[in-house]
């Protein structure tokens, strides 16, 4: 590489430009993991972004932070695998594929039916691929975008529900209450571990409950009748 200017004429934006144009040259993550490869696993678990949006601010100082952990791991001996990955969970992607069709109402989706309305769903998760990707290469993190996962897939959420079980098998699992923050413009709570989903509905009272028989393991989404914002009560579990 040339030399760095200096002075008036030094550019911090064409430089970034240079050195992350000179690592895709030499293929510098990808050699980085072969020279690791026989050293000890690091294993990096990365909570993926939502396949329905953009790229914004939040993203990309937590991405800045995650590739300083993973250079750091790396630096010390360890092989770091990095995965680039997508939350696929349904509220943002059915938001999504309900205003693109119209849909206000699930007889509508079942009208459509059930089958239809996921293949929809699945063909807007990988709809702004190339501009992550362009974003997270410019802020220099090394990750890998060929091999990308989706929480949607069958083998991840398998793995997840073995997890969980084996937490409940040992005893991890317990029944509480925690106070959460929610939304009103989208109707949606992040308060660590917690998701609340509250949504209004006009004419009925309905529950959809999901059971791993299993290990007795149950999931309840409330869907209540509140009337207005002013009188919601928000039910977790």
């Amino acid at each position: 590489m040339e030399e760095v200017c200096e002075g008036k004429d030094f550019s911090f934006p064409s430089q970034e430009e240079k050195i992350i144009s000179f690592w895709s040259e030499i293929k510098a993550f990808e050699t980085q993991l072969e020279r690791t490869k026989d050293l000890p696993e690091y294993i990096f678990y990365d909570g993926p972004p939502f396949a329905t949006g953009l790229p914004h601010y939040g993203h990309i100082l937590a991405g800045t932070i995650k590739d300083i952990v993973t250079r750091y791991q790396t630096m010390t001996g360890h092989h770091v695998t990095r995965r680039f990955g997508w939350d696929c969970h349904g509220l943002p992607v059915e938001n999504e594929i309900d205003k693109k069709l119209g849909i206000k109402r699930r007889d509508e989706v079942l009208k459509l039916g059930i089958d239809k309305y996921n293949e929809e769903c699945r063909g807007i998760v990988t709809r702004y691929v190339e501009e992550w990707e362009k974003v997270v290469v410019r802020v220099g993190r090394w990750i890998d975008f060929k091999n990308d996962y989706k929480t949607m897939d069958l083998k991840f959420m398998e793995s997840v529900w073995w997890v969980f079980g084996k937490l409940f098998e040992k005893g991890l699992v317990y029944q509480g209450f925690k106070v959460g923050f929610c939304c009103s413009v989208f109707l949606l709570s992040f308060d660590g571990f917690l998701l609340c989903f509250l949504v209004i509905c006009s004419v009925y009272i309905e529950v959809l409950m999901l059971v791993l028989f299993d290990y007795k393991i149950y999931c309840g989404f409330f869907y209540v009748d509140i009337g207005d914002f002013a009188n919601a009560v928000i039910i977790c579990l």
